[in-house]
């Protein structure tokens, strides 16, 4: 077996593994892909593009959800079954999009809390004092960078709970009260549901930001 071939073979080996709960994950998850050429470092900027993009998929379905809320409470007759089965979907996809952002934050922690550990601990092999000084001051720099964006992910993170709350209760309230008394009461909810989508978008696009940033920084 070539050795490109055996080394693909062991990552999908890790992979079943720890898909099995047989070996610890982490761990073994970054020597698997240091032997086949990727490291902390590159796994890191692999999940920060990934993170950055979940964010900006809850933006689009958030502000779907929104567009869906404003249709039904301009409607002067309609299905109400039919509205809340829409409303019912776009909730669940929200959530889903929410659990997603969450799903990608942390395992972006996960592999910055190795990558720093391994980073401190190898400071110690250096025997210039120059080299390891300048290495201690690169990592400083790069976890300072790091702590800014990780605070604007859980910023944004944080925005979709308000939202999620909102458009639960609406959800629910027309669930079981699928008339025009439930009509009239989303009409008075959707300015406050869309005042925390407009805040969530903003921070979403902060993180984003920061998220180029720190990729570009990094690289």
């Amino acid at each position: 077996m070539k050795r490109g071939s055996q080394n693909r073979w062991f990552v999908m080996m890790v992979f079943t593994l720890c898909s099995l709960g047989l070996v610890g994950c982490a761990g073994t998850y970054y020597s698997a892909m240091e032997k086949v050429g990727k490291h902390k470092r590159d796994i890191m900027v692999d999940r920060v593009e990934e993170a950055r993009d979940s964010q900006a998929e809850a933006q689009e379905q958030f502000k779907s959800a929104l567009e869906q809320f404003d249709s039904v409470v301009k409607l002067k007759e309609t299905d109400l079954k039919k509205a809340y089965d829409s409303l019912s979907g776009e909730y669940d996809k929200s959530v889903d999009a929410a659990n997603k952002v969450t799903n990608r934050i942390d395992k972006v922690e996960s592999v910055a809390d190795a990558l720093f550990d391994e980073w401190e601990d190898e400071l110690d092999e250096y025997q210039s004092k120059d080299l390891r000084r300048s290495s201690r001051e690169q990592m400083k720099r790069t976890e300072v960078r790091y702590r800014e964006m990780l605070a604007s992910m859980h910023q944004a993170e944080a925005s979709m709970e308000p939202v999620l709350r909102i458009f639960k209760d609406n959800v629910l309230f027309l669930k079981h009260n699928l008339n025009a008394q439930a009509i009239g009461s989303l009409q008075s909810e959707f300015a406050n549901l869309k005042g925390e989508i407009d805040i969530l978008i903003r921070k979403m696009n902060t993180a984003i930001e920061s998220s180029n940033k720190f990729i570009a920084d990094i690289q």
